[in-house]
Order: structure tokens, then sequence, then C-alpha cells
């Protein structure tokens, strides 16, 4: 089986899926993940040397964490962070269509359309263009994640709300997701800050709490294709 996570920015994939990507990997699947943006001017400075869009002293902590997490291969779409609005549609949406065509995945993940930050739900609209049932390559599920700092953060509303209906156990994984997250040096902070350690952790064991897991992620079910009962 094949899973593919769609990252706005790097970190979201452990934040979101970290656990559950180590869980499914540990089983013999294969793990993708694409991250869609990366700075850019005029509201990021790259005059230091790039590599896949990212400046070198964040790539290796990106690196370091899908291999930490075993991600066969990881896609760079390279489009402007925090500027992803101003990118024509078609094309945000043709090569997101792309890495699914190339992939096949069984499972795909994105991120919460209610998230504070405008990438996620971006990019969470151009996947599900791609995965529609139309499409011989649409996967067979589709999942939103929660972000820690972007979920929890906008403005309340029934359209923004994170509604969790599915729960995966990663009681034997939350050491995979913590040792991920820290490689993102760049990204942590001290708690309470939630992009913070105990804040991941605590998060894990309150959504593992709900559904008798010593941890555990959860997720939105957004679409299932039973082509057969």
């Amino acid at each position: 089986m094949r899973i593919l996570v769609f990252a706005p920015h790097p970190d979201d994939e452990v934040l979101g899926c970290g656990g559950t990507i180590a869980r499914y990997v540990s089983e013999g699947h294969e793990a993708f993940v694409c991250v869609v943006t990366s700075p850019k001017p005029p509201i990021y400075d790259n005059t230091a040397a790039l590599r896949n869009g990212w400046p070198h002293v964040v790539y290796p902590e990106i690196k370091k964490a899908h291999e930490t997490l075993g991600i066969k291969k990881t896609f760079f779409l390279q489009f402007p962070c925090v500027l992803l609005e101003n990118e024509p549609r078609h094309i945000v949406n043709g090569k997101i269509n792309d890495v699914i065509r190339e992939t096949e995945p069984d499972i795909v993940f994105i991120p919460h359309f209610g998230d504070m930050q405008k990438d996620h739900a971006i990019v969470s609209e151009a996947v599900m263009v791609a995965v529609r049932s139309k499409n011989a390559f649409a996967p067979q599920y589709v999942y939103s994640y929660e972000c820690l700092s972007e979920t929890e953060w906008n403005i309340p509303h029934p359209a923004n709300a994170f509604i969790p209906n599915t729960f995966i156990d990663i009681s034997g994984h939350l050491e995979d997701k913590v040792e991920a997250m820290k490689c993102y040096v760049s990204q942590l902070a001290d708690f309470p800050n939630p992009r913070s350690i105990e804040a991941v952790e605590a998060l894990a064991k309150l959504r593992g709490s709900t559904a008798g897991f010593a941890a555990a992620e959860a997720f939105m079910l957004i679409r299932e294709y039973r082509k057969q009962l």
C-alpha cells in the first residue's frame, strides 16, 4: 500500500501524520511526502544556497526528518510560501495532480481546510480536485490532518472546525514522531508554544485517550471510494 502526505510547509507532515507515517512504514508500506511551498522573495531572503527551494540550513532538517520516518521520496513543488493564493489555480492543481499520478497512492493525507494559514486551505482544495473519482488514479481514502498552531488558532466558526472521526494508534511510534520533529530545529520552540515537543506529545496522548490508545493521531475522513462491498 502507498500513502501520500501533502505538506504546505515542511514539518506539517510530522505534526499531522508523523506517527502514522512511521507506523505504515514499519508495516511494510511505502510513504511519500509532497512539500508544496518554499521560501521566496519578496517575503523571504533567498541569498543563501538553496536545495529543492529551501535554504541550506533548513533542507538538511527536512532530509533528516524524512529519513527518520522512512519516507521513500519527497517531492518539492516550490510554490512561494505564504503567497500561494497568488499562483494560478490551474498550475497548482496541475502539479499536485502530477504527484498523485506518479505515486498512485491508496491513501492521501491533506491539511485541514479550516486551518488559519491560507496555504493549507489552498493545498487541500487543490488535492481534492485531483482525487475526484473520475480520475483512474484516485486513492481509496482521503483524510485531513490537524496541525498544531494552525488548526486550533483560526477564528472559531463551524466552517473552520476540525471534527475528527478517525483515530490511528501510534502508541508504538510516538517516539518516532518526536524524533522526526526534533530534526526541525529551526521550527521548534519552548513549551507552551504549540510547536514544542511537549505540545506534540500532549496532543498525541489526548487523541489517544479519546480512542482508548496510549497515543494517537486524529483525522477527518473526507472521502472513501469503495469499489466493491
